[in-house]
């Protein structure tokens, strides 16, 4: 009782022994009672007393409770009241009003208790499960007290819940009926207990995702109004942005259901300049920032671009300009928008050549990109407005060759409007960059710089920039005016910060300088460029002066490394001499490494929007940072070179580059010869292709014309038995005297075989007595040989003639058939001509139907072998352009192995060259502690100048005692 009364204080000992022995009698009656009601009205005033007693009622009762959810489901009423009390234990959003000094000393225990609570409550994992078998009841007064519960026990100790959630069967899913739900109430707090269930879990959200979340949430927000609807449009896009924000894998599955088409709706916004509530601005915005997480620069590349791409396809890119140029609308939905938009065009070429392409609704129209710098110049902007349009032009530049030159054009003499009527993109950006509005300044030389970022060739066009900077006085390059701005210091008054416009145009020359020879020489030959930076960088300055020193000396190292020694009086070794004895070398390293130690520094380089608390801060631009990371040590590296390494280091840069251009050279031939193939192959496959299907085209003639011919001598045969003796078995009348001559000529040929068959027996007859008399000679008198041979030759001759009547009588006879069956068919004819006259008219016209049939397909049967002839000549001749093309390819293929094995002698040369400096370095090294042990004295790092051949002479002198 004391442990209560210190929780309770504030209140007399009396009534708190009271409350608390009437807790324990309700928890007892909840315990031990056999009769519902009785267990029922018990639960319904622990209820009532759980608000004031928490604490109490919490140690004692929870127990209880918790038994009743699982032996009394069978009673909504009581279930209800124990689900009630449970929250009214663990929540801290309800409490009883108190004073408001009680108020503060008592907030801080509170939150513990609920966490406490949480904890012992989730320390049976089936409690959870308990209660998400409880949210199956339809009963309302069952179910939303259940996601009150559950929603409470996730804020309290978020982690452990959702992961005994994951591990429990169909866990997620039967929280996702709950946006089924025909009762909003309870569909609106399961949108509250999803968002508290998906918070930084992914596994969840992909679960979530894959039960159809996207489609149940987008309708919802639909249903409700979008971005007119109240704070369950609110609520439900904050549930979207918890599903897709860092997931890439929900963020594909959002692009590929075409979710992202079903966005545009919720922008079509129009032109009001009343009706933006502060619901419908936070909705908006939450849509904005939805529309950002799926298009984020920390997104996967090809996500990102994938879902840029499908933005355009669906118009949800012009619907946003829409926004952009339309009047009325609040100023940070505009700045919001202008970041949208931004990250939407970002990187994506289709997308930026549309951008360029908006115009705003004025008279005379003017390009989005005017616009906007306008605003960005302008020092009478908010200052979030002015870092975004300059976000939105840095996006519109990147990765963007063809806006840069658009950029740098407008800039460049023959592009500038002569009548001064419409203002450009460059004028904008000179303006801002020379006005006396330090952020102007800064923000005009960034976007110059971006305009720059990666494109020599803009650089070196920049250079034919010339400025009139007054009457009377000749035009100044952009260079020199910049170089010149930068000298002149602080003694400018200008707004703002003091560094920020020389720490601006530091960062734009930079940018200008590096990788651009050319753009050096045009510095260098200043010749009071050197001296300043010189100057700048030996003073000792301070602290917020280190800064610009270290600009200054980045900048001189660029003019170095960069520099091609066209100029005599500034030449790389020149510049490092001077180095020496002006700064020194160490001293120049460490100003160069002020910039990366700057604390602003690292902030910049974390993400690419221009994203600062106040004008103060806007130093560094995340490009420079990216570039500064790359040459710092480069710069430092080459300081500390000596010529002979630079000039092999320069040697050996031309030799790979001339390696580089050969084997460029080829490979553009192979990949031309590769594409020539590539062609012919294709022809060759639709030349294969038109062979067949012509070929199946005449094997369908073919099968026409024998069907026809078929058909044909069917309505011969069917005439013939139905025209009353108009045809002779199938033979028109016009044949009849044609079957007349050729019979005529059979009976002439069947004599002329009869009378050779006459002859020829006749010849047996003489051939048989012959050779009766030749065997009475043989047997009266010896024969000589010579007569035996002619008796074999006359045997031989014999067989031969008798085999050869043999085939005489066969032809005689099949000749003698056809002889009857003609005469029989003459013979029917004859008696069907005095019949037929009667149907001539009839017959003429089908025969002549007939004839034109036979004759058209004849035609055709003719016209395709000589299609097929062609056909087969133009196959030839593509056989032997491949073959033309296989010994080309053989030829390239031997030249490529040949490029290839000198391009591996090549690197072995290199190889070589490096052991061979690698051998040198160490006979230097041997060389100096010779000396050293001589007693001479030699210094440890490289010197220039005179002091390195006064070395290399003793250097020999000891080489040659060493020999």
């Amino acid at each position: 009782m004391n442990f209560l009364r210190g929780v309770m204080g504030g209140q007399s000992a009396g009534p708190q022994h009271t409350e608390a022995e009437t807790i324990q009698k309700l928890c007892d009656r909840v315990a031990s009672s056999t009769l519902l009601d009785d267990r029922r009205n018990a639960v319904r005033a622990l209820k009532s007393l759980s608000k004031k007693y928490r604490l109490e009622v919490g140690i004692q009762a929870m127990e209880h409770l918790i038994h009743v959810l699982q032996t009394d489901r069978s009673d909504s009423e009581i279930i209800a009241y124990a689900l009630d009390t449970l929250y009214n234990i663990i929540s801290n959003d309800e409490e009883e009003e108190v004073d408001d000094v009680e108020e503060e000393n008592s907030t801080r225990p509170s939150e513990d208790l609920g966490s406490q609570f949480t904890e012992i409550f989730i320390k049976q994992p089936e409690n959870v499960t308990l209660l998400l078998s409880l949210l199956e009841e339809f009963d309302f007064h069952v179910r939303w007290p259940g996601v009150r519960l559950l929603t409470s026990l996730l804020k309290q100790l978020g982690p452990p819940v959702q992961q005994i959630v994951l591990v429990s069967p169909m866990g997620v899913s039967r929280l996702m009926d709950l946006l089924a739900d025909s009762r909003e109430i309870i569909r609106n707090d399961g949108v509250l207990l999803l968002q508290a269930l998906t918070r930084s879990n992914g596994a969840i959200q992909k679960i979530v995702a894959f039960e159809n979340a996207f489609e149940r949430l987008l309708d919802i927000i639909t249903e409700e109004g979008n971005s007119d609807g109240g704070i369950v449009v609110e609520d439900c896009l904050i549930l979207l942005q918890n599903l897709l924000k860092n997931n890439n894998s929900n963020q594909n599955f959002f692009k590929e259901g075409s979710y992202i088409q079903r966005m545009k709706p919720w922008f079509e916004v129009g032109d009001e300049n009343s009706g933006w509530s502060a619901q419908k601005v936070t909705n908006l915005h939450l849509m904005l920032q939805l529309v950002r997480v799926l298009v984020s620069p920390t997104n996967p590349p090809g996500a990102t671009s994938s879902c840029q791409k499908a933005m355009f396809q669906c118009g949800l890119l012009q619907q946003l300009c829409t926004i952009l140029m339309a009047t009325g609308i609040p100023a940070d939905i505009l700045t919001e928008t202008i970041n949208t938009v931004s990250e939407v065009i970002r990187g994506c070429q289709v997308n930026q050549d549309y951008f360029a392409s908006v115009n705003a609704p004025s008279n005379p129209p003017r390009p989005a990109i005017v616009v906007l710098l306008m605003s960005m110049v302008n020092e009478r902007q908010p200052f979030v407005l002015r870092c975004a349009v300059l976000y939105c032009f840095q996006c519109f530049l990147y990765k963007n060759q063809k806006g840069q030159g658009e950029i740098v054009a407008t800039l460049l003499p023959s592009t500038i409007d002569a009548t001064g009527n419409s203002v450009s993109a460059g004028q904008l950006l000179c303006g801002g960059l020379f006005s006396t509005d330090s952020l102007s300044n800064w923000c005009a030389a960034v976007a110059l710089a971006h305009a720059l970022q990666g494109n020599a060739t803009q650089k070196e066009q920049l250079l034919r920039v010339q400025l009139a900077t007054s009457i009377g006085n000749p035009p100044v390059s952009l260079l020199q005016q910049c170089t010149n701005i930068l000298s002149q210091g602080d003694k400018i008054d200008r707004r703002g910060s003091k560094i920020q416009t020389r720490v601006g145009l530091l960062m734009l020359l930079c940018t200008w300088l590096s990788n651009c020879p050319i753009a050096v020489t045009h510095f260098l030959h200043n010749s009071a460029n050197v001296p300043f930076l010189t100057g700048q960088i030996a003073e000792n300055l301070g602290e917020e002066e280190q800064l610009v020193q270290g600009l200054c000396a980045l900048l001189l190292g660029i003019s170095i490394y960069f520099n091609d020694n066209s100029l005599e009086n500034y030449m790389k070794e020149k510049l490092k001499q001077l180095i020496e004895k002006r700064i020194g070398k160490e001293n120049f390293i460490e100003k160069l490494g002020f910039i990366s130690k700057h604390e602003l520094y690292s902030r910049a380089s974390q993400k690419p929007q221009p994203n600062f608390p106040s004008p103060e801060y806007m130093i560094f631009d995340h490009e420079f940072t990216k570039l500064v990371k790359e040459l710092e040590g480069v710069i430092t590296k080459a300081i500390y070179k000596s010529s002979e390494e630079d000039k092999k280091e320069e040697e050996v840069k031309k030799t790979l580059e001339q390696h580089d251009n050969i084997v460029t050279h080829y490979k553009n031939m192979i990949r031309e010869q590769d594409l020539q193939l590539e062609e012919l192959k294709q022809q060759v496959s639709t030349l294969r292709c038109q062979n067949e299907q012509l070929q199946t085209a005449v094997t369908q003639h073919k099968d026409q014309y024998n069907l026809l011919k078929v058909q044909l001598g069917k309505d011969n045969h069917h005439q013939g038995s139905h025209s009353d003796g108009a045809q002779v078995n199938g033979i028109q009348p016009e044949e009849i005297s044609r079957l007349r001559e050729e019979i005529e000529e059979l009976k002439s040929h069947q004599g002329l075989l009869q009378s050779q068959l006459a002859e020829k027996d006749s010849l047996i007859e003489n051939l048989k007595s012959s050779q009766v008399s030749a065997l009475n000679e043989q047997a009266s008198a010896a024969a000589s040989p010579r007569d035996s041979e002619q008796v074999i030759e006359l045997k031989q001759e014999l067989s031969t003639l008798k085999s050869q009547l043999n085939s005489q009588s066969l032809e005689i006879t099949r000749l003698q058939e056809e002889n009857d069956e003609l005469l029989q068919r003459a013979e029917a004819l004859a008696k069907s001509v005095p019949v037929q006259g009667e149907s001539e008219n009839v017959i003429a016209a089908k025969t002549t139907d007939v004839e034109g049939r036979l004759s058209a397909l004849l035609q055709e049967t003719k016209e395709l072998k000589n299609e097929i002839k062609a056909l087969s000549e133009e196959k030839t001749a593509i056989k032997k352009q491949l073959d033309s093309s296989n010994s080309t390819i053989a030829i390239l293929q031997t030249e490529k192995d040949k490029l290839d094995v000198e391009v591996t002698d090549s690197k072995k040369e290199q190889d070589d060259l490096l052991v061979l400096l690698a051998d040198q370095d160490q006979k230097i090294l041997s060389l100096k502690s010779k000396l050293k042990d001589l007693g001479h004295p030699v210094e440890e790092e490289d010197e220039s100048g005179d002091q390195e051949d006064e070395d290399d002479e003793m250097d020999d002198g000891d080489k040659d005692q060493d020999i």
